[in-house]
This record gives structure tokens, sequence and C-alpha cells, in this order.
């Protein structure tokens, strides 16, 4: 489950992969419609709720991914 997701956040922030330490403002895909994309994403495929002030103060892939599956 968790590589996964991990492969559906690089879908959306248009990476090859992404990793677990990595800082989401080191993309240069992060923007705030890509945040949209990923709290729609949580959503429809994990059923959990994330707000966008929730997504900002996510600083790395981790922290998105420990919030998900948890």
């Amino acid at each position: 489950m968790r590589k996964q997701l991990l492969d559906k956040i690089a879908e959306i922030l248009e990476v090859d992969s992404v990793a677990i330490e990595d800082a989401l403002s080191s993309f240069e895909e992060w923007d705030s419609l890509t945040g949209l994309s990923i709290i729609a994403m949580v959503y429809g495929d994990y059923s959990k709720k994330v707000s966008y002030e929730q997504l900002k103060n996510f600083t790395t892939i981790g922290d998105l991914v420990t919030y998900v599956l948890d």
C-alpha cells in the first residue's frame, strides 16, 4: 500500500519516483493546484480527509504518507 501511495504522489508531482525523505517544496510541480490534486487523491483512494492547511504543514513526502496510512 505504501508503494502504491508513493507512486500516486510521484504521478501527481510529474516525476518518476519519490522518496520518504524528499521535501515537498523541492518539487518543481509543488503548488496549490498540485496540493488540491493530492487532497482529492487521498480522499478518493484512501477515504481520508486532509485539508489544504494540514497539507501545507507537511514538510516531507513521509509526513504525508504517515498521515494517510495511519
